[in-house]
């Protein structure tokens, strides 16, 4: 195993961190001047535009987990990747805003909705929808909260050799987030989350550009990278590859464990989870009107497809890198995929001329990336706790409106989730974001998806049905992430614990993510209740089923 040595001049980074900083807390004074009441907290409809809610939404969909996580995943599964960055452009961009957002835009108003949970509990009018879709948020965000937020330290602590300090490092980065958001709201959060972006498009371009020059040019490091499979074959100590993997610039086989890994966990599983995140839902919300939705689109299409494409090829071209430097894959070099990316980083620029200063962009993307999802995700679990579960608690009717809490209350719960997220970051184990990203929005789109869908366009929402859909998905969803999938299991061993073995079953079952099983059956469910409904009020409107007043029927 081979340990590059870390560290970065502290002049450029510290100049280009005290530069954001200063901005940050700018960004956060003006959303607390502009930041009146709850509704300012929770949308802030009438400071947001196009440019800002595009920016934000991308900011927000890709934090630290696709550059560092999933960068890091690339490098072990190859370019098959790259299929999850046409879901993110065509499920994440295009249906979620042609399809999802106009609507959700629309009905929110008319609801007076402020949160995604408030958002469903108006439309079937139900207290326990809204409540179950608020502690689903309360219960699961914080997981892949502290998954971002442990990317984002491990990258600044790897480049800049400060891994001594990281729990400092942890709790600073955790202190301005959380200062932020509960002080600016969501005006503040997405108004750094436009800032950050730019950072972020910046430092991928910049990154994308210099390893392909480092390689000899884009044919050059292609051809290499497909080459270095035969090398590998011919010395399985190079790579101790899944049954199925074919290179790093080929698609795995079909039905093969790699395959399915790759394909159900990775692709599917985020790309569908995308449709139903809570913090994404509330960009649209946050909209004027429709023209403002259909511009945004435009712009977060190229700042996704840059940010992802760079990542997702970056990530297996870092094979090619350390081999022709070191001898050694990436996942020989570094120990753990969340490492390989800040590893590359810090040693490609290593010489490069004012390669400091370009290392120093790079981490400060990092940073935004993570800082940007975080914040999101923050303002997301306190609006859930100070809003939503506040209102059903006091019993305000609970359905839509504006009868949640205050802005102090709001920003309470803020700060005590921050502190929940702290923790969960020492209780988790290493080589996790991209897992957990993986595992939110797997059972946000199990559990959520079809009722979400139903709801925005149905004539008619069927709240048993809704409820059904929810309770199916989440039962099979979590029996199969903890007693059947081999990746969801290693991090929450129930079933070890319970049985001795870590999955149930063998045989390439355990490769199959849990989303892949519960969407099919949560949506059976929904269809299922529906034509019951049907049924039933077919059976009521028929003559034959009316009294006959003379005795029969």
């Amino acid at each position: 195993m081979i340990q590059l040595e870390g560290g970065v001049a502290a002049a450029p980074f510290a100049a280009m961190m005290a530069a954001f900083v200063a901005a940050t807390v700018l960004l956060g004074i003006y959303g607390y001047r502009h930041t009146r009441d709850s509704q300012g907290f929770l949308l802030g409809r009438e400071k947001t535009n196009s440019a800002v809610i595009a920016l934000s939404y991308g900011a927000t969909f890709l934090s630290a987990s696709a550059i560092i996580g999933f960068g890091g995943q690339a490098a072990i599964h190859g370019m098959g990747l790259m299929w999850l960055c046409f879901l993110n452009l065509f499920l994440g961009l295009f249906v979620a805003f042609v399809v999802f957002g106009k609507r959700v835009r629309r009905m929110g108003r008319s609801l007076g909705a402020s949160t995604f949970s408030e958002l469903l509990g108006g439309i079937y009018g139900s207290r326990a929808i809204r409540a179950f879709a608020a502690a689903i948020i309360l219960i699961m965000m914080p997981i892949y909260c502290a998954a971002v937020l442990k990317g984002g330290v491990n990258s600044i602590a790897v480049i800049t050799g400060a891994g001594e300090y990281y729990n400092v490092i942890l709790i600073v980065l955790a202190v301005l987030v959380g200062m932020y958001v509960a002080y600016g709201g969501i005006i503040a959060v997405m108004y750094n989350d436009a800032l950050q972006a730019g950072i972020m498009l910046a430092g991928m371009a910049v990154i994308l550009a210099v390893t392909y020059y480092t390689l000899g040019g884009v044919h050059a490091a292609n051809s290499g990278l497909s080459d270095l499979w035969g090398t590998a074959i011919s010395d399985p100590s190079l790579y101790t590859r899944s049954p199925g993997f074919n290179g790093w610039t080929s698609m795995a086989g079909f039905g093969t464990p790699e395959w399915l890994t790759l394909v159900t966990t990775f692709t599917l599983g985020v790309g569908i989870g995308a449709l139903t995140q809570p913090q994404l839902v509330v960009r649209f919300m946050s909209a004027r009107d429709d023209r403002t939705i259909n511009k945004s689109l435009m712009i977060g299409s190229v700042f996704i497809f840059v940010i992802v494409g760079a990542a997702y090829t970056i990530g297996p071209l870092t094979n090619l890198y350390f081999f022709e430097r070191y001898g050694e894959t990436a996942i020989n070099v570094q120990l753990g995929t969340d490492f390989i990316i800040p590893a590359f980083i810090l040693d490609v620029f290593s010489g490069v001329r004012f390669g400091d200063v370009f290392v120093s962009l790079f981490l400060l993307a990092l940073t935004c990336a993570a800082i940007s999802t975080l914040s999101a995700l923050m303002h997301t679990i306190g609006s859930a706790g100070g809003h939503d579960m506040l209102a059903l608690w006091r019993g305000r009717g609970g359905l839509a409106g504006r009868e949640g809490g205050s802005v102090r209350v709001n920003r309470a719960c803020t700060a005590m989730a921050m502190v929940l997220v702290v923790v969960y970051c020492y209780l988790m184990p290493s080589d996790i974001i991209a897992k957990a990203t993986s595992l939110f929005m797997g059972v946000t789109a199990a559990t959520l998806l079809p009722m979400f869908a139903h709801g925005l366009y149905s004539k008619r929402p069927d709240r048993r049905a809704a409820m059904a859909s929810a309770a199916a998905g989440a039962a099979s969803y979590l029996f199969w992430a903890l007693f059947v999938n081999a990746g969801s299991s290693v991090f929450l061993p129930v079933c070890r614990w319970i049985t001795g073995r870590q999955v149930l079953f063998s045989g390439g079952i355990e490769c199959v993510d849990a989303l892949m099983v519960a969407l099919p059956v949560s949506a059976a469910a929904m269809a299922a209740l529906l034509l019951l409904s049907r049924a039933r009020r077919a059976r009521e409107a028929s003559p034959e089923a009316s009294p006959d007043p003379r005795g029969g029927r």
